[in-house]
């Protein structure tokens, strides 16, 4: 076997991956990438299924991470988990090549296609793609609602970054709080987005991987 015929393989091979909902049976998913309601408007390249998919290691770390939220009443909400590269390579075409802008009121309104990338919103190698990261918030079990952020899911701009203070008390007191227990079980947040959260000792931090987001792609 050459070493490009090997690389491709790794990046092929989903041994280390498990279906999230096998793991953490109550989480609630709106896999944004799958639908045309992301900030592109067509479902994304690679994703077959409406599925989260996990590296075992941050799939038991979140597992962990709903049971504590579940104690103060709260579900988890995931809107992507695994991305594989060739989504990835999605996004890097539309901003290049693809001048339809029709989502652009919705989720980047104050700025350019291309700040998206520059400013960190949107990475050319996304960390998604190495099995490790979530895009998650809170529900509330009680009303079955989303807890108020202060911003959407994938809202481009200054008003995501967790840190900002230009919301409510409560709004930011829901982003501490999920902050909280990502980072008590392991998980490290970005300065950018307040849904997003990568498992510090990930167990394949060189890895891009690129099989299909089904449950086909799995070996169970």
């Amino acid at each position: 076997m050459s070493e490009k015929d090997f690389e491709k393989e790794a990046v092929m091979n989903s041994s280390g991956f498990v279906l999230l909902s096998d793991y953490v049976p109550g989480i609630v998913q709106e896999i944004r990438y799958f639908s045309t309601y992301n900030f592109i408007g067509d479902r994304i390249d690679g994703y077959e299924e409406p599925v989260s998919i996990l590296t075992v290691e941050a799939a038991r770390r979140l597992k962990e991470v709903s049971n504590q939220a579940a104690v103060r009443g709260y579900r988890l909400k995931i809107f992507d988990t695994y991305r594989p590269a060739c989504a990835v390579c999605h996004f890097i075409l539309w901003e290049i090549e693809d001048l339809d802008q029709r989502m652009k009121p919705f989720f980047y309104p104050d700025l350019e296609k291309q700040d998206l990338f520059n400013k960190g919103y949107i990475a050319r190698r996304s960390s998604h793609s190495r099995g490790s990261t979530v895009d998650l918030t809170l529900l509330d079990m009680s009303s079955g609602k989303e807890l108020d952020m202060g911003s959407p899911f994938d809202f481009f701009s200054e008003i995501s970054h967790p840190d900002y203070r230009g919301i409510t008390e409560e709004q930011y007191a829901n982003r501490i709080m999920l902050q909280e227990l990502m980072v008590k079980n392991g998980f490290v947040p970005i300065d950018c987005e307040w849904w997003h959260f990568t498992l510090k000792d990930e167990p394949y931090p060189d890895t891009y991987f690129d099989f299909p987001l089904s449950v086909r792609s799995l070996k169970r």
